[in-house]
């Protein structure tokens, strides 16, 4: 999946929301009994939430943006006129790369919830021409008990961006194996050479997890970046009372 982290198997504890699986599969018509592997494809798995539209415009908007470079509103959850526009793009670029053939392939699974936070993992894959596809991962930490997905400003108290960075910053560079005075210049892609955190996250028992997906930081070939920061490490920086608190000990 996404990493070597052990935090993947489900907490699934009282007060959890009710969901079941749907999948939304689009081949290009003229394909006849050829195999998925021979035929423009979209191919998208996802959870559906009982009673909670929210969540599930939100896990369809996140795969909407995964793959669609065209225009979006901030609401956008229409999945079935992507994979339609995606299947025709396919039909109409093939008359001119012939040996092309059109796929995405994505997932939303719901890795851990318990009775005040569910978190949903997302990968995918599409190929649309060119030398090679392009693979994204990300996450939604859902807080239960507010209907909202959390961000980073949920948890942290006010003006804790620098320290924040800071403190990752050392284990980027230790995981990196680059000494502190390194210039980030020469194979990284931060803007002006200064390490940077994103906004891709996932809370986990032991710390937050935070995904750089490829191009992001690092060239194509050097894949995803994961970076492991652990609570232990960032106590002071934490509001009290928050999805978190459970796990602070």
């Amino acid at each position: 999946m996404w990493g070597g982290s052990n935090e993947q198997e489900p907490a699934i504890n009282k007060d959890t929301l009710a969901y079941t699986y749907k999948t939304l599969k689009q081949r290009d018509p003229a394909c006849g009994n050829k195999p998925d592997s021979e035929c423009a494809l979209v191919d998208i798995k996802y959870p559906e939430f009982n009673k909670t539209q929210s969540l599930n415009d939100s896990v369809k908007h996140k795969l909407l943006t995964m793959f669609w470079s065209g225009p979006l509103t901030a609401n956008d959850t229409r999945l079935q006129k992507f994979a339609k526009d995606f299947i025709g793009l396919s039909v109409k670029d093939t008359i001119k790369e012939p040996s092309a053939v059109y796929k995405v392939e994505s997932s939303a699974i719901v890795i851990r919830q318990d009775s005040s936070l569910t978190t949903i993992y997302f990968s995918g894959r599409s190929y649309a021409g060119g030398a090679h596809g392009s693979n994204n991962y990300s996450f939604i930490n859902w807080n239960t008990k507010t209907a909202k997905a959390i961000k980073l400003t949920d948890l942290f108290i006010d003006g804790y961006n620098e320290k924040l960075t800071q403190i990752a910053g050392k284990i980027f560079r230790k995981q990196e194996k680059l000494s502190d005075t390194a210039s980030l210049k020469e194979n990284y892609f931060f803007k002006n050479a200064k390490f940077a955190l994103n906004n891709n996250f996932l809370i986990t028992p032991t710390g937050l997890i935070f995904l750089y997906n490829e191009y992001e930081i690092k060239s194509f070939a050097a894949g995803i970046t994961q970076l492991n920061v652990p609570y232990d490490q960032i106590r002071s920086l934490l509001r009290p009372n928050t999805v978190v608190a459970q796990y602070i000990k």
